[in-house]
């Protein structure tokens, strides 16, 4: 027999969310009798409850509805792919506008509330966007961007903002919220694209399913206990996988409160924040760690915050962090929180149902319930991405052998074209600088002689930069090397005298 539904109306309404299990969850938060708080935004200087936010999400679905074409309609109906672009930095204008996208079936595609008109409009033309939304502080970005795919790209997009306009100033009742008595909605089909930071070639945008809003979430959130008393500080962008999959997700699936303080990382402000207390979680990546041990090291040794469940990190290049992961599959090995029983130096274990094999060559095969569906838009890409045990990565080591040592702060390692070698290894270090350092000054020989123990001969570098200060960084706070190594090393780099060369003639060359 055909399914019911085929034979009654439509359930549907402005008070009428999705049949999805991520939204069953939101809808009971919301109707608790003493709703939680869900968004501190810090920059915005506000505080609202799960319950505003579902109410808030509602008003912006049926909005984003009134303004879809008759085609994007009959799309959404169809159960086909629909994206639109979020361009909001992370705060209560961006959850809402996160939810609301997700509300009206289509897939959300955020971005960078700074990002380079050319940038954003190269994202939105790939995934074919139907239209772009935008928070109050983004909107005159979002309408350059609009005016710049009409006139350069004839690409027409409506832009839909401020998102916080179309807020009643009356919630919806929560007893008055329902859920969609339709099918569930397709799990596999697509709720965000997450863009991966082109730092190996073009971005290419990886399209997340439905069941990664929860099942990844969850996934994160029993690992690590996130509970609704549970408050995380936010600070990464929420275009990236580690600030929406492993920060943002996890928690407004668990019902707990997530503390936005986006914009430029600030680490006093940061440091005074955890001392204030009231946070449970943290979460990074390597170089906001690096940023916050150096202003420790320089400044406040001996303070320290209070009562801090978790400090999370995610990583795609250093074992010695609490998470390892990439754009399209998450965290797939993650460190206990009590750690007295991981070795050191270990990434920590296998989350539950991931599939991992290690190869000859140091590549690692990846295969987990919560993969992206696909590169957007690009067959080849994702067919080339998978062999037929699963997705490969690369498993960088050199990397994290020089910052286990105790004067290094930050370090980059690139592969520099040579005519007698084919490839070098080159390494970008900047020291630590507090009186604590075995090392002011560093030479090639002696990192080389510290790695010695720890490395093939092979991996060791034989060519080195040392820098002041940081090493820069993109909007996701990533090191790109395909920028940096060509900056740092350019094809002269012999005629440099910054950069030290090891040869065996002359053992180093300063």
């Amino acid at each position: 027999m055909d399914d019911r539904t085929l034979y009654v109306p439509s359930h549907e309404g402005e008070n009428v969310l999705p049949n999805s299990p991520w939204f069953h969850k939101l809808l009971r938060y919301a109707q608790r009798k003493s709703s939680r708080v869900a968004i501190r935004d810090v920059n915005a200087n506000i505080e609202k409850t799960y319950h505003d936010l579902v109410s808030d999400a509602l008003a912006f679905r049926n909005e984003l509805r009134r303004r879809m074409s008759a085609q994007t309609l009959r799309d959404l109906a169809e159960n086909k792919e629909v994206y639109i672009g979020l361009l909001a930095a992370g705060g209560y204008e961006y959850t809402v506008g996160f939810i609301a996208i997700v509300a009206l079936g289509a897939a959300v595609v955020p971005m960078a509330a700074g990002l380079p008109v050319e940038e954003a409009a190269y994202f939105l033309s790939k995934a074919r966007c139907v239209s772009l939304v935008a928070s109050t502080t983004s909107e005159d970005l979002a309408k350059s961007i609009a005016q710049f795919m009409g006139e350069k790209k004839n690409f027409h997009i409506p832009c839909i903002s401020p998102i916080a306009s179309f807020f009643q100033p009356i919630p919806f009742p929560a007893s008055e919220i329902v859920i969609s008595s339709n099918r569930m909605l397709d799990m596999n089909g697509a709720s965000a694209v997450i863009f991966t930071s082109g730092t190996t070639g073009p971005p290419k945008g990886a399209v997340q399913r439905r069941t990664w809003l929860t099942g990844n979430a969850e996934t994160d959130g029993d690992f690590y206990g996130i509970m609704e008393q549970d408050v995380v500080l936010h600070t990464l962008p929420v275009h990236h996988a580690s600030g929406v999959g492993l920060t943002f997700l996890p928690f407004l699936t668990a019902g707990a409160c997530i503390e936005f303080r986006s914009g430029s990382f600030n680490t006093a402000w940061t440091w005074e924040r955890w001392r204030q207390g009231g946070l449970t979680f943290f979460s990074g990546v390597p170089t906001i760690y690096m940023r916050m041990m150096r202003y420790y090291e320089e400044n406040i040794a001996t303070q320290a915050p209070r009562s801090t469940r978790s400090i999370c990190c995610w990583s795609q290049e250093h074992s010695h962090d609490a998470l390892y992961g990439a754009t399209e599959f998450g965290a797939v090995i993650k460190t206990d929180l009590d750690t007295r029983e991981t070795p050191r130096n270990s990434v920590g274990r296998v989350a539950e149902g991931v599939c991992l094999k290690l190869e000859d060559d140091g590549h690692l095969l990846v295969k987990c319930p919560y993969m992206f569906s696909k590169y957007l838009h690009d067959e080849k890409a994702t067919s080339e991405a998978h062999d037929q045990d699963g997705y490969k990565i690369s498993a960088l080591d050199i990397e994290r052998e020089i910052l286990g040592l105790d004067y290094v702060s930050e370090v980059m390692v690139v592969g520099v074209e040579d005519e007698e070698f084919g490839q070098r290894v080159a390494a970008t270090i900047s020291l630590k600088t507090d009186q604590n350092t075995t090392r002011k000054k560093l030479s090639l020989a002696e990192l080389r002689d510290d790695l010695r123990s720890k490395l093939t001969g092979y991996k060791i570098p034989t060519i080195l930069r040392v820098i002041k200060g940081e090493l820069p960084k993109s909007g996701t706070g990533k090191v790109q090397k395909k920028i940096l190594g060509p900056r740092f090393f350019p094809s002269n780099y012999r005629d440099i005298p910054e950069i030290q060369v090891w040869s065996k003639e002359l053992r180093a060359r300063l």
